[in-house]
């Protein structure tokens, strides 16, 4: 029997406009105006992703937390 991961990874990076976060693992992805406010939609959207779900499925143990990864460039000045 696979072990089940305790952590579900995400990433953020800057758009143009936006933070995207995104969750290859279980397939969700969100955005927002500020990287606090993305990382509040993050949560909201996986948490109701997996909602009802049966988390041995995507290979999750219960209660799994996020990892959540920044991606930005260094502006040179």
């Amino acid at each position: 029997m696979a072990q089940l991961q305790r952590t579900i990874k995400a990433f953020i990076r800057k758009g143009d406009d936006y933070y995207i976060a995104e969750c290859k693992e279980i397939n969700v992805v969100t955005q927002g105006t500020t990287v606090d406010e993305t990382i509040s939609n993050l949560n909201e959207a996986v948490t109701l992703h997996l909602e009802g779900e049966d988390l041995s499925e995507f290979g999750l143990a219960p209660n799994p937390t996020l990892l959540i990864t920044m991606e930005f460039e260094p502006s040179y000045v």
